[in-house]
C-alpha cells in the first residue's frame, strides 16, 4: 500500500514495447456485480473457491480511524499466521484452519507492519512519522525516539513475543525482503525498501540526501540492506547497500494508457503554494523500490520502483547488481509489487494506481492501469513486456481497489497467481501464457459502506469525476492472499481475515488442487519465493494430462488411453507398477511428435518415468 507514497510521476520511457492483447472489461452479468454491502454482512460471490473461515480483528484492532488500525500483510510459519496491523500484530494458530486461535495480540504502533518470520525471528517494517522505539501511540514528540526501519521479535514463545531490536535506516522501512546467505545458513539478510527521503543527520547519523546515485554516502539513491546473524540478532546492524538505480534515465512523456487527470489531487492542491523546483543536479529516474521479490534459489530479485521493473543478481546478497530494466510507455508508474513464474522466465509486475486508497476497478477506469502486467525473461534475463491483466469486474465507488499483494499456487505445468483487490477481492490469474493471461476464480465481498444517496452532494460530484471516491467511505478489503500448504489466505485491513480452499473446476481439476497440496513449507515469506517442487506423483501426471484435454493439447482417443493406463498402474504396486509405468513412459514418448503440445506431452513422459522410479 502507498499511501504516504509520493505522487504518481506522470511520464514514461519512449521504448515501445510489444504489447499483447488485453482482457475485456468489465463483465456485465459477473455475479461480483451489485453484492449487498455490509462490514461483516455483505453478499458474497465465489468461482472456483470457498471460504473455509473468517475471523474477526482482535478488539485491541477493531475500531476504524482511518488507516490507523488496518491489517497489513502476511507471514506463515509452523502452523501460525503473523498478521500485521498499522498498530501491533496478530499470531493466529491455524492448527485447526477452519477455526483460527489467537495466540497473541501485540499492540505496538509500526505502520505500515510488514511482517516476515525466519524461524523464531519475526521482522516488522516501520516507516510512518509516527512510530516510536518504545512501541508506545500519541506520536513522537522528540526525534531521538523515531522509529524508521525494521523491528526484531523473538517469537521462540508465540504467546509473549519479545522486541529485540529496532533496526533504524536513513529511508525507513515501507516493505522488506528477506534474503538468506547462500553460504552461511545462520545468516540472512534484509533488503529494505523506503519510500521516504533520507532521514536528516540530526535524527540519524549517516544519512543523506544526495543527487549522485553512485556516489557511496547517499543514501537517498541506496536500497538499504541489514545484515542479521540468526543467533545474535541484537547485534543485526545496516551494511553498504545495493545501488540499483545509477545509470536510469528519467521517463519521457507518456504516450498511451495515460492515466486521466486526477481532479481531487487538482482540488486539494487549489491555493496551495507552488512546489519549489526540482534541484537541476536531482536525476529523474527512480530512486526507491515499494517492494523487491527475492528468488534465491535462482539468485536472482524483481524490484518495483515506480517508473522501472529492475532485475537483480542476489548471487552475493552483500554486493547485488542490476541485470536489466523496464519502462513502458504508459502510465504504469506505480510498480508495486513482483513475482516470478517458477521457472524464473516470467515475472509479474503489479501497478498501484491510486495508492490503494481509491477506486480504481469501476467500469470507467482503465483496464491497462491499476492492474499486473506479465515480463518475459530471455536467455540474458532482459525484459520484455507482455500481456496486462485486471480485475474483469465492475466494482462501485465504494470499493477501494486496485491490484495489490499476491504469490504463486504450486499447479505443475501452469502458473498462477492468486491476489489481494483491496475490496476488490481475491483472484486467480493464470499468466502460462504471458500474452494471455486470465481468471480463472475469485472470492469477492459487497462493499464495506453503502452507496451514497444520489441527491448527496458529494457522491453527486464523486460520480462526474471517475475514479472518485466519497471521502466517508471505509478503506478495506484485501491486502494480500496467499497460498500456503494447501489454503488461501488472505489479510482483510478492516474486517479481520479469510482462509479460503480451492474448488473442482473446468478450469482447474481436481488433481491439479491435489498435486499444489504436495508443496508444503515450514515457513513462507511472500517476498522471499520459494522454489517449488513436486514429489512423483499419479496426481502430478494427471495434472498435465487434465491440461491436454482441456487445451486439446493431445487427440482424445490418445488422452483416454492415457487416463486408463494410469488407472490400471495405480492398481499395482512395486516392481509391476514400475514396469506399467515405463511401458506408458514409452507409448507417451511416441504421442510427442503429433501432439499440439508436445512440450507438455514430453514433460509428461518424464513424470510419469519419474513416477516409475519412485515405485520400484
Amino acid at each position: 500500500m502507498r499511501v504516504m507514497r509520493g505522487l504518481i510521476l506522470l511520464f514514461a520511457t519512449a521504448v515501445v514495447p510489444t504489447l499483447a492483447s488485453a482482457q475485456t472489461y468489465p463483465s456485465k452479468s459477473d455475479p461480483r456485480n451489485n453484492l449487498k454491502p455490509g462490514r461483516l454482512d455483505a453478499g458474497v460471490a465465489a468461482s472456483n473457491m470457498k471460504l473455509l473461515s473468517f475471523t474477526p480483528k482482535p478488539a485491541q484492532f477493531d475500531t476504524v480511524r482511518g488507516l490507523t488500525f488496518v491489517n497489513s500483510d502476511l507471514a506463515f510459519g509452523t502452523h501460525y499466521v503473523y498478521q500485521a496491523n498499522f498498530a501491533g500484530f496478530s499470531i493466529w494458530d491455524i492448527t485447526d484452519p477452519a477455526k483460527p486461535t489467537m495466540t497473541a495480540v501485540v499492540q505496538c504502533i509500526t505502520s505500515q507492519g510488514d511482517p516476515s518470520i525466519y524461524g523464531n525471528l519475526l521482522f516488522i517494517s516501520a516507516e510512518g512519522a509516527g512510530n516510536r522505539n518504545d512501541c508506545g501511540s500519541g506520536g513522537v514528540q522528540d526525534p531521538k525516539d523515531h522509529m524508521a526501519g525494521v523491528r526484531i521479535f523473538d517469537v521462540s514463545n508465540p504467546k509473549a513475543p519479545k522486541l529485540v531490536k529496532n533496526v533504524q535506516t536513513c529511508k525507513g522501512s515501507h516493505t522488506h525482503t528477506i534474503v538468506p546467505s547462500p553460504t552461511d545458513p545462520r545468516t540472512i539478510y534484509i533488503y529494505v525498501s523506503g519510500q521516504q527521503a533520507a532521514r536528516p543527520e540530526t535524527e540519524l547519523a549517516g544519512c543523506k540526501n544526495g543527487t549522485d546515485p553512485a556516489d557511496p554516502t547517499n543514501s537517498l539513491f541506496q536500497l538499504d540492506i541489514i545484515k542479521v546473524q540468526l543467533d545474535r540478532p541484537e547485534q543485526a546492524k545496516v551494511i553498504p547497500g545495493a545501488r540499483v538505480f545509477t545509470g536510469l534515465d528519467g521517463a519521457s512523456e507518456c504516450m498511451r494508457f495515460c492515466a486521466p487527470a486526477d481532479a481531487r489531487r487538482a482540488a486539494a492542491g487549489a491555493g496551495r503554494p507552488a512546489r519549489p523546483a526540482p534541484d537541476p543536479a536531482m536525476p529523474t529516474g527512480p530512486r526507491n523500490c515499494h517492494d523487491v521479490t527475492a528468488y534465491p534459489a535462482l539468485n536472482l530479485l524483481a524490484a518495483s520502483c515506480s517508473t522501472h521493473s529492475i532485475l537483480v543478481d542476489i548471487s552475493n546478497p552483500e554486493k547485488p547488481f542490476r541485470i536489466s530494466a523496464l519502462a513502458d510507455t504508459n502510465n504504469y508508474q506505480g510498480r508495486h509489487t513482483a513475482a516470478f513464474s517458477n521457472d524464473g522466465k516470467k515475472l509479474i509486475q503489479t501497478d498501484e494506481w491510486g495508492g490503494g486508497t481509491g477506486p480504481m476497478c469501476q467500469a470507467s477506469s482503465m483496464i491497462e492501469l491499476g492492474g499486473n502486467t506479465v515480463i518475459s525473461l530471455d536467455a540474458k534475463k532482459k525484459q520484455n513486456q507482455r500481456a496486462y491483466f485486471k480485475l474483469p469486474s465492475a466494482q462501485t465507488a465504494e470499493e477501494n481497489c486496485v491490484s495489490h499483494n499476491g504469490g504463486i499456487i504450486p499447479v505443475p505445468g501452469r502458473d498462477l497467481y492468486v491476489q489481494g483487490w483491496y475490496q476488490g477481492g481475491v483472484n486467480i490469474m493464470d499468466f502460462t501464457d504471458p500474452d494471455k493471461a486470465f481468471e480463472i476464480g475469485y472470492f469477492d465481498r459487497g462493499s464495506i459502506d453503502p452507496p451514497q444517496p444520489v441527491d448527496v452532494p458529494a457522491a453527486a460530484a464523486a460520480a462526474q469525476t471517475p475514479g472518485a471516491r466519497p471521502r466517508s467511505n471505509t478503506i478495506g478489503g484485501s491486502w494480500g492472499a496467499y497460498y500456503w500448504n494447501g489454503l488461501i489466505f488472505s489479510s482483510e485491513l478492516d474486517r479481520g481475515m479469510d482462509i479460503l480452499e480451492l474448488t473442482p473446476s473446468a478450469q482447474l481439476s481436481a488433481n491439479e488442487i491435489a498435486a499444489a497440496k504436495l508443496v508444503t513449507f515450514t515457513d513462507y515469506n511472500p517476498q522471499s519465493q520459494p522454489k517449488m517442487t513436486w514429489p512423483p506423483a499419479f496426481v502430478v501426471v494427471r495434472s498435465y494430462l487434465d491440461q491436454l484435454v482441456r487445451g486439446d493439447g493431445l487427440a482424445s482417443d490418445r488422452t483416454a488411453a492415457i487416463y486408463a493406463a494410469l488407472d490400471a498402474a495405480e492398481m499395482k504396486s512395486g516392481l509391476a507398477r514400475a514396469t506399467a509405468l515405463n511401458a506408458l513412459a514409452l507409448q507417451v514418448d511416441k504421442d510427442v511428435a503429433g501432439a499440439k503440445d508436445g512440450a507438455r506431452v514430453k514433460t509428461m513422459a518424464g513424470e510419469i518415468r519419474r513416477l516409475a522410479t519412485a515405485s520400484k
